[in-house]
């Protein structure tokens, strides 16, 4: 009977590959891998013989029914295995389950890493209910607009990002969320994992400081509980003064007031507002004139 098994794999140390995993992958007739490259390295250490098939991002769309009809038709049992953790979370694959799904063809998972939730299972938030957002944008002010959207969600939000692209994206976090918590981990399971806890700002100065930073790849988790608790005590009608505390906060890190304006445009924010805030601020901070 055709079975379609949607297998996890090591995120790093290989010893996390599950005997079940394994005996999947070894009685498989198909291992339809993210990169056949990469799959090939854990056939080799697990003595595993079935046939490779590149199933990715780009060609699944394509060969998603066609493989789900060949399966059928022959009886043959596929491993879907991306190139580390599990399959379909932000991750290609997920084409290939809905084909089988569509034909009635068993989609069976076999469980076992997942970079966000192990990264979320050593962060300490309470995350009895989170969010999964795989890679922000990249446009800083798509990221920023992304960013000042997440209190919304719910209070723990899980994000991936590049080795290149993390200190851009704590920065813009500092800038549009910096209430919140986060852990930041590197190379989860891996020989020199590493995860930094702290304030943004905090976290912010330990990646800057580490000439390695750009090594290795990032599963960053965000606590907003005290991000989604200041937007609620806000009143509805300070939106101009919440505009004047940011640009004051600014300016105490070091940003002149042309400076503080121009972040806060990126981050989202509507000009005529940032502008009418900064001149409320020179009216308050301007010397009073004696008679």
């Amino acid at each position: 009977m055709a079975v379609l098994y949607v297998t996890a794999t090591p995120i790093g140390n290989l010893q996390d590959l599950s005997p079940r995993a394994v005996e999947t992958l070894r009685a498989a007739d198909w291992i339809l891998a993210e990169d056949t490259r990469v799959t090939m390295k854990l056939c080799q250490v697990f003595d595993l013989h079935a046939r490779l098939i590149s199933c990715h991002r780009h060609n699944e769309e394509n060969i998603a029914a066609s493989l789900a009809e060949k399966m059928l038709e022959e009886n043959l049992t596929a491993a879907l295995v991306t190139d580390a953790g599990t399959p379909c979370i932000s991750d290609p694959g997920n084409e290939v389950v809905a084909a089988c799904i569509e034909r009635e063809i068993p989609v069976l998972p076999i469980p076992g890493c997942c970079a966000a939730v192990s990264a979320i299972s050593i962060s300490g938030f309470d995350a009895r209910e989170f969010a999964f957002y795989g890679f922000l944008p990249r446009n800083g002010r798509e990221l920023r607009a992304k960013l000042k959207d997440l209190p919304k969600g719910p209070a723990v939000a899980a994000l991936h990002e590049s080795p290149f692209r993390i200190i851009e994206l704590t920065e813009a976090v500092a800038d549009v969320l910096p209430q919140a918590r986060m852990a930041v981990c590197c190379d989860l399971t891996k020989l020199h994992e590493k995860t930094i806890y702290g304030s943004p700002r905090e976290t912010l100065e330990k990646l800057k400081s580490n000439p390695k930073t750009e090594k290795g790849e990032y599963c960053v988790i965000l606590d907003l509980h005290a991000c989604r608790a200041e937007e609620q005590e806000a009143p509805e009608t300070g939106c101009a003064r919440s505009l004047e505390a940011r640009l004051t906060d600014l300016m105490k890190e070091g940003c002149s007031l042309r400076e503080a304006q121009e972040k806060l445009v990126t981050s989202g924010e509507k000009k005529n507002a940032v502008k009418q805030a900064a001149l409320q601020l020179k009216k308050w901070f301007s010397p009073v004139e004696e008679n």
